[in-house]
């Protein structure tokens, strides 16, 4: 049977996302997701770079979320443009209308130069339409950047994505946004152990986002044991397969990644 690679053309299992995905879920209990999207494909926080991310049937993609000076909400990581645009100064300061003029393909190929920065409301339509034709959902890991809880957690509603979406911020939005939405799965970060028991008396966690130098087997354990998930960022020298394997035999819940592939590739067989 034919299957689809990563960028969606025809390809033929053992080496096809459906094989991958398959030996992953039979041998680890690891999920996976795309930081800001698949940035070593297309731009971050892009839709052509969540279409790619999505192709991958990852389990959640990672958004970060803005709002515009006419309330707007938009998917971009920095407080300015600067960095993945063509333009300049900050998101806070532009209106929607402004924002929609800019170039996101920054440091990409021409192939990218008309990907824009997305609306929530975009990147939540894309993916309600690739859930609804697809059985296995994949979710959304919010980052709250700058973003008023009600108008989030009103878009998420009204694309059927907020019960399984998981959202992560500081622990004072966190607690403002279970007033919104309470049974939201918030997901405060966790440097230290010493700060589990406050951080689950207060914030009722879903999951923690434990940074992975402090991670260890005893420490998930504890976590898991109060029915608690762990999220952990193998991001930048930490993106590598001594990592994944590392990740998947202490028991980590999500991993996140810029290099979805190399995960899947590592982690097809058994520990």
């Amino acid at each position: 049977m034919t299957q689809s690679n990563a960028q969606g053309q025809p390809g033929h299992s053992p080496d096809s996302i459906a094989y991958y995905r398959k030996q992953l879920q039979s041998h680890h209990h690891l999920r996976v997701s795309a930081h800001r999207g698949s940035s070593d494909l297309a731009p971050e926080n892009t839709l052509a770079t969540y279409r790619r991310a999505l192709a991958m049937q990852v389990d959640y993609i990672e958004i970060d979320v803005r709002t515009t000076n006419d309330g707007k909400l938009v998917i971009l990581h920095d407080g300015t443009v600067n960095r993945t645009t063509n333009g300049t100064g900050p998101v806070r300061n532009l209106a929607l209308a402004d924002v929609k003029k800019l170039s996101a393909g920054k440091g990409f190929s021409g192939t990218f130069a008309h990907e824009l920065i997305p609306t929530l409301e975009e990147v939540c339509q894309l993916l309600a339409d690739w859930n609804a034709n697809h059985p296995v959902a994949t979710n959304l890991y919010v980052d709250c950047k700058d973003v008023a809880p009600e108008p989030l957690v009103a878009t998420l509603t009204h694309y059927g994505l907020l019960t399984n979406a998981v959202f992560y911020g500081s622990d004072t939005y966190l607690a403002n946004l279970r007033k919104v939405a309470p049974l939201a799965k918030l997901m405060p970060a966790l440097q230290k152990a010493d700060y589990i028991d406050n951080k689950i008396r207060t914030l009722h966690p879903y999951a923690f986002d434990v940074n992975y130098s402090a991670l260890n087997e005893s420490l998930i354990q504890r976590i898991h044991q109060q029915g608690i998930r762990v999220f952990s960022d193998l991001l930048d020298t930490l993106d590598q397969p001594v990592h994944y394997k590392r990740a998947a035999r202490m028991g980590v819940d999500v991993i996140q990644t810029d290099h979805v592939m190399s995960v899947y590739r590592t982690l097809s067989t058994p520990n």
